[in-house]
C-alpha cells in the first residue's frame, strides 16, 4: 500500500464511480469529478517533493495540444460565463486529468493496478445492470424497465455501457498479455462475465466499440491468442444467448437495427443524423473557429431539419418520465468541429492520434526487447514482459477513438474519460523503457522485481 501510494488517488476516482449518481444532476458535476480534482492536487504536491521534472518536451506537447483550440473557442463563445465552463470541462477531461495520471502512475505495477480497477468497477456496475434487468427496474426500454445502466440511471444509460466495456478491453488485455496462470484465468473469466451486462446495456455504440478494440487487441497479440480468444468467445455467446435464452428476442432486434441504420433507422437514429448534419453546418458557417464552446445548444433549431424530435424519453430506474433535450450531435469529432472548428478539431485529435502512434512504438519496444534480451524468450509462446500494459493501453485508446463516433462527453461516467487519456499517456510517453539511455531491455534487477509481483 505505501509503495501504490501515489497512484491511489486516482484508483478513489475509479471506485466512486461505484456510488449512486445524483439525482437531477445529469451532466453536472459529481463526487468522481471533485476528487478529480483533488489528483491534480496531489500531482501537484508529489512533483514538488520529488523535486522531478513534470514531463518531456514530446508529453507537454502532446498533452498540451489541444489547450489550443479549447482556448480559442473559449474566447469566441456568444456567453463569457458559458465558455469558462467549457474550457473547465474540456481541460479536465483532455489536459489536467490525463497530466496528472500520467504523472502519478510510476512503473507498470501501478498502470495494472488501475486496470484491475476498472474490471473491479466494471463488475460491480454490471452485477447492478443484471440485478436490474431481471428484476424490471432498469431503464426503460421498448416499454419494459429492462435496460441496464447501473448506479449512473435512466439520464446516463452509456454510463454502465461505457464503464463495462472498459473493463472487458482492459480484462482481454490482461489476458492476453499476462504471463501468470492464475491472473491469466482471473482475466479471462472477469471477460466473460462481463459480457453479460454489456450486452444488456443495449448500447450499440459501446458494442461496435468494444468489438474494435478487442479485435485490435487480438491483432496486437498475436494470431495463436486471437484463435483462442475468438473461440470462448464463441463459446460464451453460444451459452448466454443460444442456450440460456439471455434477452435474445431484445438483443437480436438490437443487433438487427445496427444494419439498418441507412435503410429503415429507428428515430434515435434519425435524430442523430440530423444532429450530425446540424454540427456540420455549423462549421460550415464558422470553418476555424466554430461557433464557440458549448455553444451547439444555441445554434442548434437554427441547423436543424425537421425530423429532429423534441428529444428522447427517459423513464425507468427510479426516475419518472420525462423528455431529455438532445443538446449535443452525440459524436465528439462533430461536436468540436462545430463548436471549435478545424483548429480544435486539429488540434484534439492530432494530440489523440500521437498518443496511438507512441503507444504502438511502445509495444514494438517490449517485442524488439524481448527479441533481443540474452537467453530464452518467454516459454509456451507467452507475450513479453510488458505485453499487458501495452494492450490495455492501446485497446482504451482505441475505444475510446472508436466510441467517440457515436458519442461525446458528458455524464458521470465523463471523467474516465480523462484517466483512460492518461493511462495511454503514460505508456505512450512516460513508461522507463522508452527514455533515451535507458534501452529496450529492462535491467535484471527489474525483471526479477516484476517477476515476484506476478
Amino acid at each position: 500500500m505505501r509503495r501504490a501510494l501515489p497512484v491511489l488517488p486516482v484508483v478513489a476516482v475509479i471506485a466512486l464511480l461505484g456510488l449512486p449518481a445524483a439525482s437531477g444532476g445529469e451532466g453536472g458535476p459529481n463526487v468522481a469529478d471533485a476528487v478529480s480534482g483533488l489528483v491534480v492536487l496531489c500531482c501537484a504536491v508529489h512533483l514538488l517533493r520529488t523535486r522531478r521534472r513534470p514531463l518531456s518536451a514530446t508529453a507537454a506537447l502532446v498533452l498540451g495540444l489541444p489547450v489550443v483550440g479549447i482556448s480559442v473557442a473559449a474566447a469566441g463563445a456568444a456567453d463569457a460565463g458559458t465558455g469558462l465552463t467549457g474550457l473547465t470541462r474540456y481541460l479536465q477531461i483532455f489536459v489536467l486529468v490525463p497530466a496528472a495520471v500520467l504523472l502519478l502512475v510510476r512503473d507498470r505495477r501501478d498502470l495494472r493496478l488501475l486496470a484491475w480497477s476498472f474490471v473491479a468497477l466494471a463488475l460491480w456496475q454490471g452485477a447492478l445492470g443484471v440485478r436490474q434487468y431481471v428484476t424490471g427496474t432498469g431503464a426503460s426500454y421498448q416499454g419494459e424497465d429492462v435496460r441496464a445502466v447501473g448506479t449512473f440511471g435512466a439520464s446516463d444509460v452509456m454510463g454502465m455501457a461505457t464503464v463495462v466495456a472498459f473493463g472487458v478491453v482492459c480484462a482481454v488485455a490482461l489476458a492476453l498479455g499476462t504471463t501468470g496462470a492464475r491472473q491469466r484465468s482471473v482475466a479471462v473469466l472477469c471477460a466473460l462475465v462481463l459480457l453479460g451486462p454489456l450486452a444488456l446495456s443495449f448500447s450499440r455504440g459501446a458494442w461496435i466499440a468494444t468489438a474494435v478494440a478487442c479485435g485490435a487487441q487480438l491483432v496486437l497479440a498475436g494470431p495463436r491468442r486471437a484463435v483462442k480468444v475468438v473461440a470462448a468467445l464463441a463459446a460464451a455467446g453460444t451459452i448466454l444467448v443460444g442456450g440460456l435464452g439471455f434477452g435474445s428476442a431484445m438483443l437480436q432486434e438490437r443487433v438487427t437495427s445496427i444494419t439498418q441504420v441507412t435503410d429503415a433507422p429507428d428515430q434515435s437514429v434519425t435524430d442523430r443524423y440530423t444532429m450530425w448534419a446540424a454540427a456540420t453546418d455549423m462549421w460550415r458557417e464558422h470553418p476555424l473557429t466554430g461557433v464557440g464552446l458549448k455553444g451547439f445548444p444555441d445554434h442548434r433549431d437554427s441547423h436543424a431539419s425537421l425530423a429532429l424530435s423534441s428529444g428522447s424519453d427517459i423513464a425507468g430506474a427510479g426516475a419518472a418520465y420525462h423528455k431529455q433535450a438532445l443538446l449535443s450531435p452525440h459524436n465528439m469529432y462533430l461536436l468540436v468541429l462545430g463548436e471549435q472548428g478545424l483548429v480544435g478539431l486539429v488540434a484534439l485529435a492530432g494530440s489523440w492520434f500521437a498518443l496511438l502512434v507512441c503507444a504502438l512504438r511502445g509495444l514494438v519496444r517490449v517485442r524488439r526487447g524481448a527479441r533481443d534480451a540474452p537467453g530464452p524468450g518467454p516459454a509456451g509462446g507467452r507475450a513479453p514482459h510488458g505485453t499487458d500494459c501495452a494492450l490495455v493501453a492501446c485497446g482504451l485508446l482505441v475505444w475510446q477513438l472508436v466510441d467517440f463516433v457515436y458519442a461525446d462527453i458528458g455524464g458521470p461516467s465523463t471523467v474516465l474519460t480523462g484517466v483512460v487519456f492518461g493511462v495511454v499517456g503514460w505508456w505512450a510517453l512516460m513508461d522507463p523503457s522508452s527514455e533515451p539511455g535507458t534501452g529496450a531491455v529492462a535491467p535484471a534487477a527489474a525483471v526479477r522485481e516484476e517477476a515476484a509481483a506476478r
